[in-house]
Formats: structure tokens, sequence, C-alpha cells
């Protein structure tokens, strides 16, 4: 679906409190279209409901290096492959060749005096060894296999030389922004505990403690899995036939009490309401044909577009995505092309946010 968003209704901040955001209301039943802020939440779930939550945390993926010669590179963790091995994505880096070496440089404000270089440039946190990286096998489209030198977990280089990951359309002026900061604590569910995304599940952006809270006293049921989001996500679909698209593949893990709690509550009657298409994804990656979920951890590249039939969700909360994305594919396929078109202008015309700090829209 191609849609024209003015540019000012990209969010460029999230809202001053999370559940500030706005919530677009839309009954699938009736087409019944509902303005609406995000702590309204409360009133259209219902007791016995399962809300399924996305646990993945946006590890400070986004990192600079510097050559030999003194040129600085743009990198983006994407996956460890093993200890030491990383695929990464690099920019300005079409001259770059197997075998060389190219050292972190510090991109993020913090306590300097924890901090030293050397001669070339690495900054490494006191009583740590530096690292540097060493190309070994360039995969195309900027993106290589790399070697980490001395082997260190991702997660601990990362939280000393990274940054948050932003989307393309969120603009941050240097490395040093204002908005850094911010960003590192926003940019991150509440809820966040397995590190291993470059993107947020942007849906779950909405919630706060409380507002967790409050829905369990009213006996809604919180159940979570795991599903990190990758740079695929927001890849446009380039194809005519969305059947033709290469999905991105993508690790998720959901575990043996998480599929009991939901079957449990299924066979009960009562509503799955997933948070996110990600949420989704691994739902339906591990359903069966009679609907009940079997428990796993893996790799998956579900594409849900218009006729899929979704045998694990009743109802489903998501941002505003992107026109040509898989993401709106799959909104589209679970609430019907028509009637999410017609949602997304009304959205447009009431000055609704898009995108991943913009406002929400629960579809029941």
């Amino acid at each position: 679906m191609e849609y024209e968003l003015p540019e000012r209704l990209i969010a460029q901040t999230p809202a001053e409190r999370r559940t500030d955001s706005r919530l677009l209301v839309l009954d699938r039943g009736t087409g019944e279209l509902q303005d609406r802020r995000f702590g309204d939440l409360v009133e259209f779930l219902r007791p016995g409901d399962v809300l399924v939550v996305n646990n993945t945390r946006v590890l400070p993926a986004k990192f600079r290096l510097r050559r030999r010669t003194g040129g600085r590179i743009e990198g983006l963790f994407l996956h460890e492959r093993a200890l030491g091995v990383w695929e990464v994505l690099l920019r300005n880096a079409t001259r770059l060749k197997p075998d060389e070496v190219l050292t972190f440089v510090r991109d993020r404000k913090g306590d300097s005096s924890l901090w030293e270089s050397s001669p070339l440039g690495p900054v490494v946190q006191r009583g740590l060894s530096p690292s540097s990286l060493q190309l070994d096998q360039n995969l195309g489209r900027g993106q290589w296999v790399v070697q980490v030198k001395p082997a260190q977990a991702a997660g601990d280089i990362l939280a000393r030389v990274g940054r948050t990951p932003l989307p393309p359309y969120l603009r941050r002026k240097t490395a040093e922004d204002a908005h850094d900061r911010l960003d590192a604590e926003r940019y991150q569910t509440v809820y966040a505990t397995q590190p291993g995304a470059v993107a947020a599940p942007t849906a779950g952006l909405h919630f706060t403690a409380p507002l967790l809270d409050e829905l369990s006293r009213r006996g809604v049921e919180r159940v979570e899995l795991t599903l990190h989001v990758g740079l695929g996500t927001f890849a446009p679909v380039m194809v005519d036939d969305l059947a033709d698209h290469p999905m991105h593949a993508e690790w998720y893990a959901l575990a043996p009490l998480a599929a009991g709690t939901i079957n449990h509550h299924r066979a009960a009657g009562r509503r799955i309401v997933a948070v996110g298409t990600t949420s989704v994804r691994v739902l339906e990656s591990c359903v069966d044909a009679a609907g009940r979920l079997a428990p796993g951890s893996g790799w998956t590249r579900l594409l849900c577009y218009p006729p899929y039939e979704f045998r694990a969700v009743d109802a489903l909360l998501t941002n505003f995505h992107l026109p040509r994305s898989t993401l709106l594919a799959l909104v589209m396929a679970f609430a019907g092309i028509e009637p999410i078109r017609r949602a997304y202008l009304h959205a447009i015309e009431r000055a609704y946010r898009f995108y991943s700090y913009g406002d929400a829209m629960l579809i029941v």
C-alpha cells in the first residue's frame, strides 16, 4: 500500500510520557474508528485477555571505526555468529578489503575519566583490552563477516562503544546530539530484558509499569516471548507480488510456559492480544493447523500478507508503518486492505504521529 504522508507527521521524538500517545481503535466487525489516548487501552481489554509482548532489548548496535589511514567508517552490528565473529553493516566502506583491521572509536557521551586512547585512535575502558575488527568476508551491500580481536562478547563491546541504532527517518545531527540519552531510554520497552535487537518493537514503547500493573489488576495476563528485530524490518517491498519478496530472517524464542499459558487461555475462549507485528510473527511461526502453539526457538522468515489466515492472534496493537513495508502488509492481512487504508487516511487527516516514536492503533 502506498500513501502520502506529510513529513511533519513523522515523529522525531517520543511523547513526553509514554502513555500520552494517541490510540486509534479499529473494530474489524463494524469498521468503527475511535480516537483515544493510549492510557484508554484498559477500556478495550477484558479480564482473561492475554497480552503477548516481545521482551527483546535493543543493543547499542551503532558504532564508529577508524582505518589505519585515519578514515572513519560507520558500523552497525547485525548478528553474533559465535564469540568474536560478527555480521555487521559498514557504511562509506567501498574501498575496504578482506583482512583489513579497523579500530573502535568511542561515539557516545559518558565519563571521560573511564576512557583511554591509543595513538591509532581506539577508545577503550580502563582495564579492558583494545578491540578491533578484522574484515573477513564481504557479503555484499555493505555487509561483512568480521573477526573481533581479542574475542569478546558483542554486548560487552557495544556497551562501551555503541550508540542506540535509530531508523533513518529519525534525524539526529551528530554523535553528541542532545537526544542521545533520551533515545537510549525511550527507544526501549519498559519490559525489555533479552538483548539482541537492532530496532525496537515499537508498539510496546507506549507501555509504562503502572499501566501494565493496572491491566494485571483488571485480570489481563501478560506473556512474554522474544524476537530480535533485525535490519531487514526496514527493507521496502520492491516487487509487485509479495510472494516474491525476499523476507528477512529474525531469531525468536517461545518458552514452554508461555506457549502453555496461551494454549490454556485460547482453549477457554479468551482473546490473545499481540503487541506488535513481531509478537504476531512468533506466534504464527509456532502455531499448528489446529491453533495450538508449540514452544521453540530459531529463525523465522514468515511473511504475512493478504489473504493470510491468522491462527494464534485475536487482536493486535501496532504502530503506523511505512508504505510498501512487510509490517504494513501484515496489518492489512489482519484487518483487511480497505479498513486499513481508511484508518491510515483518518490518522493523517487528524494529524496522528507516525512510525517508531509515533502513535498506536488497536485492532479488535
